[in-house]
């Protein structure tokens, strides 16, 4: 995923046979937080940001109208500056991301966001005043093919215009997230990270505490669990009021800013209409009993339970392949599932090895999870993981590749058109697992293993499409509760379960303590409302994946091309050449019945 993902050992008793895990190499940004250059771009973008203010505000009305020239040449100087500014900012957040405790990554994160904040203060007037300009004038401008090159730029800004405000309001806004929203953020980051949990005579940080849940012993599954609750119990009140606060900035910006539905500005930075999501998730909610209530039904049978307990939702199978897996197999293992889609797609996705712009290990202070920054086109991404040697691991590798080459074949479109919306990032990601996958399929030598691996990909699938939705439902219910007043732990709480319960199903146990797992999630903290979009990304993919089967050449070139696209184009237009349509409303049942598919054939193969 892009910055961050969701899910470090007293590092795990395996990670001997991990090989050497590769850090990554930031001096492609900077050499060093305190290397002149970082001083000597942050002056300049300061200075550089003041003389942009006092060369063009108050002009663009009238330069658009009477001098498109000049108006090209201040978009240009405006994203040279995005680019400067973004490796700053970029390079400060990957330092902070590889030690969230230490006190020297912290204050250079911070002051970096500060100054960060006040050059790009002095931006601000920009996109504000060149959406203040008249349709008919900026499409006759639009005319001059120099400035038709920034189109999607300036369509997908005027798609903003309805929701901004004044000047200094934006300006306010804007320099009190520092103090706001950026700060709530952070003060999550570094309690996570410094939580400690207690399993028999081990003191681990929160990766190998969750990594033990996928644990073949039970009892360490039900340990690790009772670990994590005694300490999300024991700071249930500083992220009930992290949540509370950040609910609560939420829903006065979207007051001001007159949205009229709490996900809104979430579909707005998606470029994705409301009821194609409404859509998406009315079918999976649907498709619940259907997915997760009959597969979590046969794996508590293949576990002789009942009822599986939330410590054994990921447990691994009888049979499964519980080896540790080495970085070099989990590498080759990608490389090869790629190049056999695409030679270009390995040769990019290596170079995120030969050139160490991966950090893997998992150290104690590290961020959790995984992602995959983008940073800035003039540099390249960087991908974070916390690699432990499970499969799951593996296959973050494929996810976290994914976004890499998605980001790497996109950067040739500048600062400001090759961010793509996240819902179409997701998709990068999860087909360059499902290559990885069907790789591994086709190897498999027998049907015990072919359904150890189906049950594996069913699991990955329930997780990305199930489990997100009922995250997204979740953060609807506690973001509609917080505007009737301040929430309770026990409020969270029983509105998780809630949803939990639906999603999972009756062959699901919710023990004792479950009712503080949402206390980790950090998409709940950093990006309201992102979940849904590995939603969207999965059942893409899966109808993405059965045109590539079906196809006979030319699948590869059209799908470069979608990912080359950045976010010059929406949705619906890059889907036109796999004869898919996301409005659609059988679209995403298309998708889901691909799991549906893989759950029958587990269940004849348990008749086998």
């Amino acid at each position: 995923m892009p910055f961050p993902t969701p899910v470090f050992a007293a590092q795990s008793s395996a990670s001997a046979d991990l090989g050497s895990l590769p850090e990554w190499n930031l001096s492609d940004l900077y050499q060093a937080v305190d290397a002149p250059e970082v001083s000597a771009d942050l002056k300049e973008s300061l200075d550089r940001a003041k003389t942009f203010e006092a060369s063009y505000k108050g002009r663009l009305a009238e330069m658009a109208k009477d001098n498109v020239p000049a108006l090209v040449t201040a978009i240009r100087a405006f994203e040279d500056l995005q680019d400067l500014m973004g490796r700053l900012i970029s390079f400060a957040g990957l330092v902070y991301a590889g030690n969230t405790v230490d006190p020297v990554s912290q204050k250079f994160y911070g002051d970096v966001q500060e100054q960060i904040t006040t050059a790009s203060s002095h931006l601000l007037f920009f996109t504000l005043e060149l959406n203040q300009v008249e349709d008919a004038v900026v499409e006759a401008a639009l005319q001059d093919q120099q400035l038709a090159h920034y189109r999607p730029w300036i369509e997908d800004l005027r798609k903003d215009k309805p929701y901004q405000l004044e000047d200094r309001v934006e300006q306010l806004f804007h320099e009190k997230s520092v103090t706001g929203s950026s700060a709530w953020n952070r003060l999550f980051d570094e309690t996570m990270a410094s939580l400690s949990f207690k399993v028999d005579d081990q003191d681990l940080t929160i990766e190998p505490t969750l990594n033990l849940l996928v644990d073949p012993s039970p009892d360490m599954r039900r340990k690790a669990s009772e670990a994590l609750t005694a300490t999300f119990k024991a700071n249930l009140g500083t992220f009930t009021l992290i949540t509370n606060t950040l609910a609560k900035d939420k829903e006065i910006s979207d007051r001001w800013r007159n949205f009229s539905d709490i996900a809104d500005s979430r579909h707005l930075a998606n470029r994705v209409e409301r009821e194609v999501v409404e859509a998406m998730v009315a079918a999976v909610r649907d498709a619940y009993p259907r997915l997760s209530h009959r597969y979590y039904k046969l794996k508590a049978k293949w576990l002789g339970m009942d009822q599986l307990n939330t410590w054994d939702r990921n447990a691994p199978l009888p049979d499964a392949d519980t080896r540790v897996i080495s970085w070099e197999e989990a590498k080759q293992t990608v490389l090869s599932a790629y190049s056999a889609f695409s030679p270009d797609m390995a040769d990019i996705a290596g170079r995120f090895f030969d050139k160490n712009w991966i950090d893997a290990p998992a150290r104690s202070g590290k961020a959790p999870g995984a992602f995959a920054h983008p940073t800035v086109p003039s540099a390249h991404p960087y991908v974070l993981l916390n690699y432990q040697g499970k499969i799951r691991d593996v296959m973050t590798l494929a996810h976290e590749l994914g976004h890499g080459v998605h980001q790497v074949l996109a950067g040739p479109n500048g600062a400001l058109m090759a961010p793509t919306p996240l819902t179409l990032a997701e998709t990068a990601s999860v087909f360059g697992e499902m290559l990885t996958f069907k790789s591994l399929l086709a190897k498999a030598s027998d049907p015990q293993t072919r359904k150890v691996m189906l049950a594996s990909k069913a699991e990955d699938m329930i997780n990305t499409v199930v489990r997100q939705i009922a995250f997204y439902t979740f953060e609807r219910k506690v973001h509609s509760e917080r505007r009737n007043g301040e929430l309770t732990s026990d409020k969270i709480g029983e509105l998780w379960l809630s949803v939990q319960e639906e999603s999972l199903g009756p062959a699901i146990k919710l023990n004792e303590g479950y009712e503080t797992y949402w206390t980790y999630i950090p998409h709940f903290i950093h990006s309201p409302f992102y979940v849904y979009a590995y939603a969207f990304g999965d059942c893409l993919v899966n109808s993405l994946y059965a045109v590539y089967e079906e196809a006979e050449t030319g699948f590869q070139e059209k799908y470069f091309d979608l990912l080359k696209a950045g976010g010059t184009k929406h949705h619906s237009e890059l889907l036109v050449p796999f004869g898919l349509s996301a409005a659609d409303p059988d679209f995403w049942k298309k998708g889901l019945s691909v799991i549906e598919r893989i759950i029958d054939e587990l269940e004849d193969l348990d008749k086998a």
